[in-house]
């Protein structure tokens, strides 16, 4: 073996028992013997016993830190003033001030304070009116009943593409094998084609799924409520008194001749801030639907067409319960404490 190799750090008890020994009168070299360590570590060890009265590590070993605590708080208060602020500008800005630091140091300074580098989360775009109309229907929705929210049916439309956007973004590949068939991604022009679907459900489970032909008009989004509301209704065992119908803000659902449709209907309609896919449970299902899809891998729109219905109708009634019964009053919660702004949910 290397006698140069780096020896492991001995430990305390292994430095109290050298200073022990060395007490009672005993030489470096028995020391040595008993203890399985070099001899040439005793005399140290003994040595700096001597002169500080402890065998401890002692502070300022190794090389001084560039970043102090007050450097390291003045760098912190600016990304979190504006978290968009890169390790090299942040890297110009001490220089100006005369201080010189590494901008891999500068990151190694934020990731040890817990300010890692990540990609942000898209969300839609709230003006003031927005966090206003969100903030309202979360305050005014937080108390209300368990038996109310599963008497709503939600809706919403979703685009199915045939080669969407891989959602598994990491393949465990060697080097060479990059462009290996199994280690790639196909992508076609537009995504190879889509379909749009209407969808729904409740706490209760999915309901129907229909596939929308061409572009949606409201006379269309008409027809599709005609043919799958009420059906849903029933087969989820919505209350027919007190059931409420919940669609978002889209033209085709708050163009007039929809609105009159709706009062004709004389349904209880859920008044909807605008902007707020957060606060719609059917987000989830739709994402759960397009990685079922996927996993499947269809070939051509009718056959993405086929697995979306099949995939929907297998959609758990548990999920939906949970998305109602257990998460939905924490996404209020959630958006009080934000004051009306984006969630995670």
């Amino acid at each position: 073996m290397d006698n140069r190799k780096r020896r492991r750090e001995l430990s305390q008890d292994i430095r109290k028992k050298i200073i022990d020994k060395h007490l009672k009168g005993k030489g470096y070299k028995t020391i040595s013997k008993q203890l399985e360590v070099p001899v040439t570590t005793v005399p140290h060890i003994i040595q700096k016993f001597k002169t500080h009265g402890t065998v401890a590590n002692l502070p300022g070993r190794g090389r001084k830190r560039k970043i102090d605590d007050k450097l390291k708080r003045r760098i912190v208060r600016i990304v979190s003033k504006e978290p968009r602020t890169t390790s090299k500008e942040i890297k110009g800005e001490l220089q100006g001030q005369g201080t010189s630091v590494s901008d891999r140091t500068i990151r190694r300074c934020l990731s040890q304070s817990g300010l890692h580098g990540r990609r942000p989360r898209r969300t839609p775009l709230l003006k003031k009116n927005h966090k206003k109309a969100r903030l309202e229907f979360a305050k005014m929705h937080v108390d209300k009943p368990q038996s109310f929210w599963e008497d709503v049916l939600w809706t919403d439309e979703t685009k199915l593409e045939l080669f969407g956007k891989a959602h598994q973004l990491y393949v465990h590949r060697l080097k060479n094998q990059a462009y290996e068939e199994k280690n790639t991604v196909p992508t076609v022009k537009h995504g190879g084609g889509s379909v749009m679907f209407w969808g729904c459900f409740a706490a209760s489970g999915t309901g129907c799924l229909e596939c929308v032909q061409g572009k949606m008009k409201s006379e269309d989004y008409q027809g599709i409520l005609e043919r799958n509301v009420l059906p849903s209704v029933r087969k989820l065992g919505l209350s027919r008194r007190s059931w409420v119908f919940q669609q978002d803000n889209d033209p085709k659902h708050t163009a007039k001749n929809t609105q009159e449709w709706l009062r004709e209907k004389r349904w209880t309609i859920l008044k909807w801030p605008s902007m707020s896919p957060d606060l719609n449970p059917i987000e989830h299902l739709w994402k759960e639907l397009k990685h079922a899809i996927w996993r499947r891998h269809p070939s051509n729109l009718r056959q993405l067409e086929q697995f979306a219905h099949e995939e929907w109708a297998k959609i758990p009634v548990d999920s939906c319960r949970m998305l109602i019964d257990i998460k939905y009053r924490n996404c209020l919660i959630a958006v009080i404490a934000s004051k009306g702004c984006a969630t995670k949910y």
